[in-house]
């Protein structure tokens, strides 16, 4: 079979399970299977598949028709422009993640903590568009922090970053010009509504706090302010309906200057306030 042939034939597949972006995963889990480029399957379209690269791309679509996500069989993510190794123990760094590291980056922090940093997407982020800044990431999985020490090390940016396996910020010692985070903010109650890729295949404790999708920043609120500068900054990702409860939240344990950021599609999705001088 040619991979031509064998593209329209597994996209006709997922097309009929009605999975979301069928021929565009279908040509990524191609190219994985052939060990090439994505921009390369043109060129290759017309030869026939050998039948180690059609056996490894029957397996990608057959796992792929389980709502598998792509990101899981690659084991990689791109975010912020750079690659992330991800899998089942990691919430996938999504694209709504940039508009917090956007406003984190404008704070030029030199010294900086990811609470529950998972992959490590936004503390390494910020440290590589951040030259010179040192950071450190908790995470209470320490599948999660393994994923985050490797990043680290792909990126180049193991001296810089220190994972910690800790509850939130057990243990750590500041001060921290900026404090980040994407807590799990989805609400019991709302993870029945979820993509199967996403409620089937993610980390559970990423995603809820099993309750009102709250607990994790009312943590954050109690461990933050001991450990930021006078003057420091914390930011969280939240939840589109999130804003003013996380704000409040933030207010009473003394903040400042807090503001909800929105995203690209004028949703709620960063809370920043201000440690007082």
């Amino acid at each position: 079979m040619s991979v031509q042939a064998a593209l329209v034939a597994a996209t006709r597949r997922l097309v009929a399970a009605e999975i979301p972006n069928a021929a565009g995963d279908a040509r990524a889990l191609m190219a994985e299977a052939l060990g090439i480029a994505r921009d390369r399957l043109t060129l290759e379209a017309s030869r026939a598949l050998t039948p180690t690269e059609e056996n490894r791309f029957e397996g990608f679509i057959d796992r792929r028709l389980m709502r598998e996500p792509v990101s899981h069989l690659l084991g990689r993510r791109e975010f912020y422009g750079r690659e992330f190794a991800v899998n089942a123990d990691v919430l996938d760094p999504r694209p709504e993640t940039e508009v917090l590291i956007e406003a984190a980056l404008q704070e030029h922090a030199g010294k900086i903590l990811d609470l529950g940093t998972g992959s490590g997407c936004i503390l390494l982020t910020l440290l590589a568009e951040t030259p010179g800044a040192i950071g450190v990431g908790t995470d209470v999985s320490a599948a999660a922090c393994d994923v985050a020490r490797a990043n680290a090390v792909a990126l180049g940016l193991g001296k810089r970053a220190t994972i910690l396996c800790t509850d939130w910020a057990s243990g750590v010692e500041g001060p921290f010009d900026l404090i980040v985070s994407n807590p799990p903010y989805i609400a019991l109650s709302e993870m029945a509504g979820l993509a199967p890729e996403v409620r089937d295949w993610e980390p559970y404790g990423a995603l809820t706090d099993g309750a009102d999708g709250l607990m994790a920043y009312r943590a954050i609120a109690e461990a933050a302010p001991p450990l930021l500068r006078a003057g420091g900054r914390l930011m969280v990702e939240i939840g589109p309906t999130q804003g003013a409860l996380v704000s409040e939240l933030f207010r009473f344990v003394g903040f400042e200057e807090i503001r909800v950021i929105q995203d690209l599609d004028g949703r709620d999705r960063v809370v920043s306030a201000r440690m007082p001088a």
